[in-house]
């Protein structure tokens, strides 16, 4: 398999995608928040034809749950060599929390066996380089409230996403909302 990289349409915007022969290396979401808005996936994208077929099942799994079905992407073959070993436990840990659930950072930290270490888990989580497979957008702040997330569109897009997989409501609409109808 050939290194790549292949920009595609989903229900939230455009993504890219990025792997080697050993695996998805990164991925890439837009800025959910302002896709959710501007109806940005509703275009079409032709992907190169020279995409490796392990790599189009993931394509198309990323385009299926952000349309909000309940998909699995742990099994997705990662090239996590260039993380620290500290980050591939938490990475790996991450991709145990089922579709649809939360976890706080605390209850990551202990589950890698480090109770202390909530903090290094949330700069680990900012450093992933494949949000969404990786479902880094699954942890939260131990009062469940939501800091940081390192996608473009930050704590709003890690919301729709939550929103996206029935994690946490939608947030009832403003009266500015209304006035773009």
């Amino acid at each position: 398999m050939e290194d790549g990289t292949a920009n595609f349409m989903s229900a939230v915007g455009l993504c890219e995608i990025s792997w080697t022969n050993h695996g998805v290396c990164r991925f890439r979401l837009p800025d959910i928040a302002q896709s959710a808005q501007s109806g940005a996936g509703d275009g079409y994208h032709q992907l190169p034809a020279d995409i490796p077929a392990d790599i189009l099942l993931v394509i198309d799994a990323a385009r299926t749950l952000l349309d909000g079905a309940d998909i699995d992407l742990s099994n997705t073959r990662l090239d996590l060599r260039k993380v620290s070993a500290f980050n591939k436990r938490v990475y790996a840990e991450a991709l145990k929390i089922p579709h649809g659930k939360t976890i706080t950072y605390g209850m990551l930290a202990s589950a890698i066996g480090d109770k202390g270490a909530a903090q290094a888990v949330g700069r680990a989580l900012g450093d992933n380089p494949i949000p969404l497979i990786i479902p880094c957008h699954r942890i939260v702040a131990a009062n469940g409230a939501m800091h940081g997330f390192s996608a473009p569109g930050g704590v709003a897009s890690k919301r729709r996403l939550l929103e996206i997989e029935g994690a946490i409501e939608p947030e009832p609409p403003t009266l500015f909302d209304f006035a773009d109808m």
